[in-house]
């Protein structure tokens, strides 16, 4: 028969709190103290990822520095040994997550980005490679992997890159066109700007931009050509006001729907949670009935004895 201390102990909150329980069990289990499950603890801390990002603009402000000749000659030998902590801290950090993911530090594209800007860093001081030490500067991107919403950024801008391979085929469609026209119209008068297909398409681009592109193109071809405008102006209508604000409207639109996706999987979430407990209650209150009705049976048999 169960007695009042097993009730008691079906209504306590670690008995109604299933999942709770079972995260807490797998962080109390002995396999997270090992070394590997430390070193992964570690890297997922949110004090060690602001600690790397400070590196990271301390990193990129000394190299911006160093891009100075007077302070390169004051605190030269100073920017250099910055330079090589810094490279410890992150091949440390590095290390740190391969220790503790293992194969499945190479399951994120994040940390094979980082691998392939440390790599570059190590690269020695050596004249001859003098231009890949340059891309040293390329740490700061890194700040991209550790701030979470400048991740939600990238990865909505490498969404949006299927659509906008058809915006720019039908800019490229554009451009050509005109680049013919101009090139056929212009061609001969003002050789420097549309002698060919290939220098059409550098002004038109320039054009596109707006940059010097009435003073600097459009008005001297009209005072050859007085209705020139005839066919720049529909180019930069078409160009510059239609077609590059189809660019940000689909990353716009891109931008919204991963929002829109992210709360659904938070909703997803609580609802799976939500669900757990639910099952979690319904068991207990299951247990507590069968409790109950053992305890009336017991009762009735003690007054019939």
């Amino acid at each position: 028969m169960p007695d009042s201390e097993s009730i008691m102990k079906a209504l306590t909150p670690k008995g109604l709190s299933t999942i709770t329980d079972t995260e807490s069990v797998m962080e109390t289990s002995p396999e997270d103290h090992s070394l590997r499950a430390r070193a992964r603890r570690l890297v997922e801390l949110e004090t060690f990822k602001n600690v790397i990002m400070v590196v990271i603009i301390i990193s990129a402000v000394a190299i911006g520095l160093g891009t100075a000749p007077s302070i390169q000659e004051k605190f030269g030998p100073a920017l250099e040994l910055l330079d090589t902590i810094v490279i410890v801290i992150f091949v440390v950090e590095l290390g740190l997550k391969l220790f503790g993911y293992g194969w499945n530090f190479f399951k994120s594209g994040w940390n094979i980005f980082d691998l392939v800007i440390v790599i570059i860093s190590l690269a020695p001081a050596d004249e001859s490679l003098k231009a890949l030490r340059t891309l040293r500067i390329l740490r700061a991107m890194r700040i991209l992997s550790i701030v979470p919403q400048m991740r939600k950024v990238v990865v909505a801008l490498l969404t949006a890159l299927p659509g906008m391979a058809s915006v720019i085929i039908v800019l490229g469609i554009v451009f050509y066109i005109f680049a013919v026209i101009t090139t056929r119209l212009y061609g001969e008068a003002f050789q420097d700007w549309f002698g060919t297909v290939g220098l059409s398409l550098y002004s038109l681009f320039q054009i596109m931009t707006l940059e010097s592109w009435s003073m600097g193109i459009v008005r001297p071809v009209m005072e050859e050509f007085p209705y020139a405008w005839v066919v720049f102006v529909p180019f930069i209508m078409v160009t510059t006001f239609a077609v590059v604000n189809l660019f940000v409207g689909l990353l716009v639109n891109t931008m919204q729907e991963a929002v829109e996706e992210e709360k659904d999987a938070e909703i997803e979430k609580l609802r799976e949670l939500v669900r757990g407990e639910n099952a979690a209650v319904s068991a207990q209150i299951t247990e507590l009935r069968k409790l109950v009705l053992e305890l009336r049976a017991s009762a009735q048999n003690d007054r019939q004895s």
